[in-house]
């Protein structure tokens, strides 16, 4: 009797050993699935590959929305097909340079997306249905884009003040040189009229010169003539006449 029930028990341990045994294989099979197989986030970010890029266009004209480029899978792959499919509205959109922030709805299923974008580029995309958690994010994009976009506006900004510089300094040069041809006209000409001056100066002195000696000629043919008239009214007085 004492023996029968040892077996038993043996018995008993054996196939509790077993059901143990085989409950953990299991455990540990289950648990080497889950390591193997990747995680796969809600928001994919997008990648720039032109052949699968495709266009956002809003429904609010005029203003196109941003081009979403297309990943496998995720809500980045589920935004772009419902913007195809024009089943989602632009509730709004900011800019701030090249960045910006859209929130989009699908009345249908009642699902806001708010997607942030550069460049036309989607890179990162927010799902909800609550409003409060929609435009939350818009608003933290929002800010977001200003700070991204900080470098890119003062680069314009340096950028149009260098271009105005570079045009007043290409219109001082084209001032300059008129400046400089002005100046060469104009010493050009008083080295000219000098010139004339100076020609004129010497031939008037010249004339004074000439003037002078005709002066002088004269003076003596005068005399001449006055010597010769008083010897000739000498001779008529000598002859009677």
């Amino acid at each position: 009797m004492g023996s029968t029930t040892i077996r038993k028990q043996v018995m008993t341990i054996k196939l509790c050993s077993l059901v143990v045994l085989a409950l953990g294989i299991s455990a540990c099979s289950s648990i080497s699935l889950k390591e193997d197989e990747p995680a796969r986030p809600v928001v994919q970010q997008t990648q720039d590959t032109a052949e699968e890029s495709t266009e956002l266009r809003p429904i609010a004209e005029p203003e196109p929305a941003p081009a979403l480029q297309k990943t496998p899978g995720g809500t980045a792959d589920e935004l772009q097909a419902l913007i195809q499919d024009r089943s989602v509205r632009e509730l709004r959109t900011a800019y701030n340079g090249s960045y910006g922030v859209s929130m989009l709805f699908n009345p249908e299923t009642l699902d806001y997306y708010v997607a942030l974008f550069q460049q036309q580029r989607f890179w990162r995309i927010f799902r909800t249905q609550l409003l409060s958690e929609a435009e939350s994010t818009y608003t933290a994009y929002r800010q977001e884009t200003v700070a991204l976009a900080s470098t890119e506006l003062q680069r314009i900004r340096l950028e149009a003040e260098y271009n105005k510089i570079e045009s007043e300094l290409s219109d001082s040069a084209d001032t300059l040189t008129t400046l400089q041809n002005d100046m060469e006209y104009q010493r050009q000409q008083e080295a000219l009229i000098i010139a004339e001056q100076q020609s004129a100066k010497r031939e008037a002195e010249q004339l004074a010169e000439q003037e002078r000696e005709a002066r002088k000629q004269l003076q003596v043919l005068q005399e001449q003539i006055r010597q010769l008239e008083r010897q000739r009214s000498t001779i008529r007085r000598l002859h009677g006449q």
